[in-house]
């Protein structure tokens, strides 16, 4: 089995807290794999690790069978990282391009004289996002007028905009309604068609039932089993979230 990134024996510890205790954890090739736990389960610190915004206190990290060290997120997004955090880091007056391409511009002229190209940045922006199927009206239009679910897929397409092969998703139905969770959901399993490894955070099981291959649980810092979908169900992985059961497979 061929990995596009493998975590090996990761912990993490905040003084006498350990965050994380010896994770291990795959992700496959073309997957979305649903990384699941409760409150304070290490989630989050595991992904900030893997992107980058933290260091491990030991353990390995792979990518593409290469063993790397994760300077920094900017060293993670050049290894092709993504992360989209639930706060979305978009600008708010900045329109749907100018955010995609935001540190990204696309410059024109000659010599010393260089101007954005805007037309260039919107056509392509026309182009990803009709790629991904998100409809938006104008991409001149400011994110702050957009919808949350519009938000959402504008930082879905933002993170794959430029060739990223991995992106972690933090809770990207959260506060959203039915309909447009189900239009994000939509999208990412289309980028799974498009080649990306995908890794989900989320405490919706529905949600998550409905686009993950595998889920990873952890609990107290700690990897409690890893299932297939095909293989599960919400009662098990729940089970296995609250203390119910433990699987080490």
């Amino acid at each position: 089995m061929k990995y596009v990134m493998e975590a090996k024996n990761i912990s993490k510890s905040f003084g006498e807290v350990h965050a994380l205790d010896d994770i291990t954890l795959q992700l496959e090739e073309q997957e979305i794999l649903a990384l699941v736990g409760d409150n304070g389960a290490g989630k989050s610190t595991l992904i900030k690790i893997l992107a980058g915004a933290l260091q491990k206190d030991s353990g390995e990290i792979y990518i593409d069978g290469k063993q790397i060290e994760i300077e920094n997120p900017m060293h993670a997004r050049k290894l092709g990282i993504e992360v989209v955090y639930q706060d979305l880091s978009l600008i708010n007056y900045l329109n749907v391009f100018q955010n995609l391409f935001l540190a990204r511009e696309i410059h024109k002229g000659f010599g010393f004289m260089k101007v954005l190209d805007k037309k260039g940045m919107e056509r392509q922006s026309i182009e990803k996002l009709d790629e991904l199927g998100i409809k938006i009206q104008n991409t001149k239009t400011w994110v702050s007028k957009l919808s949350g679910g519009q938000r959402q897929s504008v930082a879905v397409a933002k993170a794959v905009m430029f060739g990223k092969k991995i992106i972690f998703l933090d809770e990207p139905t959260a506060a959203l309604g039915v309909k447009e969770s189900k239009h994000v959901l939509e999208i990412v399993k289309k980028l799974k068609t498009q080649g990306v490894s995908i890794i989900i955070i989320t405490h919706n099981m529905e949600h998550a039932f409905a686009v993950a291959d595998r889920f990873f649980v952890i609990r107290l810092g700690r990897m409690v089993g890893v299932k297939k979908r095909s293989e599960t169900d919400i009662d098990e992985i729940v089970k296995m979230i609250t203390g119910g059961v433990f699987v080490r497979n």
